[in-house]
């Protein structure tokens, strides 16, 4: 609906769909619990989906995201997501790990400007990794920061 509460929203709304599917009340429950455990100011892993569905909403940071297309009137969330130019999730089980490699055009954007929006998501992702009992590392421009 918005950014704002949208991981409740989302859970309430997911939750009805799948109980219209007829899907178990077990299953329908533990899925809206992951989604509305995934935003960064209200929630945290609490079950191994949870933790999946965190690593997987928080790493989705890319050009592709960005539906505006007049530069002069991005905001920082724009910018950022459109000067991410490629976005791979590795999972590394040999390691267990899982890695966001990502390549951003400084000409864009600076790396900077990356954390200011995505340092709590980068957080969360740690956790969530932690969580999972991996390690979770990020990799920006090739230089890896966490």
């Amino acid at each position: 609906m918005n950014r704002v509460d949208h991981a409740h929203s989302g859970a309430i709304i997911a939750y009805n769909i799948l109980k219209d599917m007829g899907m178990d009340v077990k299953e329908r429950v533990e899925i809206m619990m992951a989604i509305g455990n995934h935003d960064e100011n209200t929630g945290t892993a609490i079950s191994d989906i949870s933790a999946a569905l965190i690593l997987a909403d928080k790493s989705d940071v890319h050009r592709d995201r960005v539906t505006n297309t007049n530069l002069s009137t991005f905001d920082i969330h724009d910018r950022v997501n459109y000067a991410v130019t490629n976005a791979d999730l590795e999972i590394d089980s040999k390691e267990r790990k899982i890695i966001l490699n990502l390549k951003i055009d400084t000409k864009l954007c600076p790396v900077l400007d990356y954390f200011e929006i995505f340092m709590d998501r980068t957080m969360m992702s740690k956790y969530a990794a932690k969580y999972l009992k991996i390690w979770f590392e990020l990799v920006i421009n090739g230089t890896k920061l966490l």
